[in-house]
């Protein structure tokens, strides 16, 4: 049965001392005094947000909670969703209320909606183009400080999916833990017995020989690195092999070790990563090279 994902979400109170903080930093010791110079504080203002690129969207509610938290008269009103394709031209939300704080909160809201809308953008991009594939792209740890769960967050949006949020979530002992702890079998030995039960396991290896040696200690996931599409074909083939199962069924055996590629993933080589077969691709290309989305607000005049 094929299951359709719900669109992803985050509680109101991840979101409110982020966006707080950074109202905060922006706002200063005086507040914005360009606005309280050149404002009254009687007029009012309405203004809309638009995009002036193909996009996805990412980042609205904490567009809405600026807005709120500088003054909770303004009337904020999406016309889309997080998650929602647009093009040069569409309104995303349109904004209403005491002129000073919709100026003073413009900045912050925008912020949050174009950083975000970028991961998901260019996000989209990459599970695009491995579509015809059973692949997943997926993100890693090299995020913004701070914004992690946000940056996790538009990565679903676009069609992405997450690896690990930080150190205590999942293991994945990788080419450094290997070395102090002594070889392969040793590290996921030691992994299992230190952790509970619903702890995942992943290791990583660099060569079809360490693979071997890690399909031998049983982990959840290995992990690939650095290798050519070649050697991931290779890599699971010898997979399917260890987990006696036909080529048909592979694809979805439940129970079998998940692979992993990374390493050399752009935009160029993703396809034929994931026509090696591989379950997972992880970059941090999506959330560390995003570019923004241009969105902007712009006062309606009447």
């Amino acid at each position: 049965m094929t299951v359709t994902p719900l669109r992803p979400a985050l509680p109101a109170i991840l979101l409110e001392d982020q966006v707080r903080a950074a109202l905060l930093e922006d706002l200063g010791r005086a507040g914005d005094i360009t606005t309280y110079a050149t404002i009254a504080p009687s007029l009012a203002a309405e203004a809309r947000v638009n995009t002036r690129q193909d996009g996805v969207v990412a980042g609205l509610e904490l567009a809405r909670t600026a807005f709120r938290l500088v003054d909770p008269a303004i009337v904020f009103t999406a016309h889309v969703e997080d998650g929602d394709r647009v093009q040069p031209g569409d309104s995303l939300v349109t904004v209403a209320g005491p002129a000073r704080p919709v100026l003073s909160a413009e900045r912050v809201a925008l912020n949050f909606l174009m950083h975000l809308s970028g991961i998901a953008t260019l996000t989209a991009r990459y599970a695009t183009e491995i579509a015809h594939t059973r692949a997943k792209i997926t993100c890693t740890r090299k995020t913004l400080p701070g914004l992690r769960s946000l940056a996790k967050y538009a990565v679903r949006l676009g069609g992405g999916s997450n690896h690990r949020y930080g150190l205590d979530d999942a293991v994945l002992i990788k080419d450094n833990h290997i070395a102090v702890a002594g070889g392969v079998a040793g590290a996921v030995a030691a992994a299992r017995a230190y952790c509970g039960h619903l702890v995942k396991i992943e290791i990583e290896v660099d060569g079809l020989e360490q693979m071997r040696d890690a399909l031998a200690a049983a982990p959840d996931a290995i992990l690939l690195d650095n290798m050519a599409p070649d050697l991931l074909r290779e890599a699971v083939e010898i997979n399917r092999r260890h987990a006696g199962l036909s080529p048909e069924a592979y694809g979805r055996a439940p129970g079998r070790v998940t692979l992993e590629a990374s390493g050399n993933v752009d935009l160029t080589t993703v396809r034929s990563i994931a026509e090696s077969g591989v379950d997972y691709i992880s970059t941090s290309k999506i959330t560390m090279t995003a570019p923004t989305l241009d969105v902007g607000l712009d006062v309606v005049t009447h």
